[in-house]
């Protein structure tokens, strides 16, 4: 399971994450990726999470490095090949 800094708390979570499986209190929660408030929360060092129900809406969010976490809630989205999806 890959992992990612949960801003600047010094805290790791995993990169894609089951909605309600994983402690985002603090975090902004977006449901797309919007570049004004992404770059403010992390900026402050506040975490970013963005909600994504497609395997192209967790590569959009990853992509970013603003944000610490891709929130899904179908659980087949936890098994995505990140690199497959992005190299081919």
């Amino acid at each position: 399971m890959r992992e990612r800094w949960f801003g600047a708390t010094g805290r790791r979570i995993p990169e894609i994450a089951l909605e309600g499986e994983v402690d985002v209190s603090g975090a902004l929660v977006l449901d797309s990726v919007d570049d004004e408030a992404l770059r403010r929360a992390h900026a402050e060092g506040r975490p970013v999470v963005v909600r994504a129900a497609t395997a192209e809406e967790v590569k959009a969010a990853l992509a970013r490095p603003e944000v610490a976490a891709a929130i899904v809630t179908d659980r087949s989205l936890l098994d995505l090949d990140l690199t497959e999806l992005t190299y081919g």
